[in-house]
């Protein structure tokens, strides 16, 4: 029976971060995260301290987060660009510091230099939301150390990316963006196996994109790579809910629980514990509902 349009043919591949093996291939994984920023849109200034962010990671990990996602520049509409010292001086020592967190450690940078850098001091994936294209040496880097790399659709840069972005098909356009990133990556020698892609929710689209990506987050599947995907908090529903950033949190939970069961394999979020509940009981709810249609049950 062919596949409905809405319907994930492709959930994932397991990932190989630096030997530990990240199941994507049959569940969802919950990305905590540790912004080591002043300014980002949620908790800026919140972990800029080392040892904040230190504790803040280790507590995530301890609430049953996959793996800690560590950025030190924030990419919020209108954010600034940060310089690479900078961004080392805030991401480095937190990366050390987590080494004992039990999970991997992603480093969220669209520098080479930072990637470099925070591979060395223990990270095992590199996540991208220029994919690849504000500094072209980071894929070379990413794929000397042979670690994951997300590759994230963003219209512009964070200082502009929200000045009136404009689509003829937003998921097409989407689409098209990520499998030739997908493909560059892979000429410049990272594995296929080792890709994820991210459609970007809030960079560089008004309401009306985010809610046609993430209406069709089945169809991303269909690339061939796990998809992630960061909801967490974001403006979009706030508006939705009239809702302050810090009262959100039952609104991420339902576009979570409409992303996995579309087929993400990966969820990016700032409140671990809820987040992996949410997701737990979604994929049980999806294996009942699989159960079910071999069957009336009895008993």
């Amino acid at each position: 029976m062919p596949a409905r349009a809405d319907e994930p043919v492709v959930k994932g591949h397991d990932l190989d971060a630096r030997g530990t093996v990240l199941e994507t291939g049959t569940r969802c994984l919950v990305m905590g995260v540790v912004n080591v920023t002043p300014d980002s849109f949620s908790d800026g200034g919140l972990h800029l301290d080392r040892d904040a962010a230190v504790r803040h990671g280790l507590a995530l990990a301890a609430e049953g987060a996959d793996l800690l996602d560590v950025g030190g520049e924030s990419t919020r509409p209108g954010a600034t660009y940060v310089d690479a010292a900078t961004e080392l001086a805030r991401v480095v020592p937190v990366i050390e510091g987590l080494r004992g967190a039990g999970v991997p450690v992603s480093v969220d940078t669209r520098k080479a230099e930072v990637a470099r850098a925070a591979l060395a001091a223990g990270a095992a994936i590199v996540n991208d939301v220029s994919a690849g294209r504000d500094d072209p040496a980071l894929m070379e880097v990413v794929a000397e150390a042979g670690v994951p790399l997300v590759l994230m659709h963003m219209r512009g840069v964070p200082a502009t990316m929200q000045d009136d972005p404009r689509y003829g098909d937003v998921v097409a356009e989407v689409e098209a963006f990520l499998a030739a990133r997908c493909a560059a990556a892979e000429a410049a020698g990272i594995a296929h196996d080792q890709l994820v892609v991210d459609p970007g929710i809030g960079f560089g689209k008004r309401d009306e994109h985010n809610y046609a990506l993430l209406a069709n987050v089945a169809r991303l599947t269909r690339l061939g790579h796990p998809v992630l995907v960061g909801v967490s908090r974001k403006g979009f529903i706030g508006r939705a809910l009239g809702l302050d950033v810090d009262q959100r949190l039952e609104g991420t939970e339902a576009a979570v629980t409409w992303v996995v069961e579309r087929g993400a394999r990966i969820v990016r979020v700032h409140d671990v514990a809820p987040i992996r509940r949410i997701v737990r009981m979604t994929e049980a709810l999806m294996r009942g509902a699989q159960a079910a249609e071999h069957g009336p049950v009895r008993g």
